[in-house]
């Protein structure tokens, strides 16, 4: 079962009154297939735990991993993935398509 975003919300929040710095990854937009929709949210802290969901597969890694640099910059980031409908399985994309996320510090 995937998280509510005010649990994800609600988490961001505890993970910063906790000291941790926290990022907000959101799904800005999909084209073609996409296993979330626009909106979606996954929060990540500096200790690369996270909650919630952009996507799945590597894509989400990838995103946690751009997290921890926007966490340590401040610099946000607009990130973009595309596969091509044979590879997308190999990328955590359903069924081929891209979408865009856009990765924030949570201040």
């Amino acid at each position: 079962m995937l998280n509510r975003d005010d649990d994800i919300l609600k988490t961001a929040e505890q993970w910063q009154k906790a000291g941790h710095g926290v990022a907000l990854a959101t799904v800005m937009e999909t084209w073609g297939s996409a296993p979330r929709p626009t909106g979606s949210h996954l929060v990540i802290n500096d200790d690369g735990a996270f909650l919630g969901s952009v996507s799945g597969g590597c894509v989400e890694g990838a995103v946690v991993t751009e997290a921890l640099d926007v966490i340590a910059s401040g610099q946000p980031k607009m990130l973009e993935f595309g596969v091509a409908d044979e590879t997308a399985w190999n990328v955590g994309l359903s069924c081929g398509g891209t979408i865009r996320v856009f990765v924030e510090k949570v201040a």
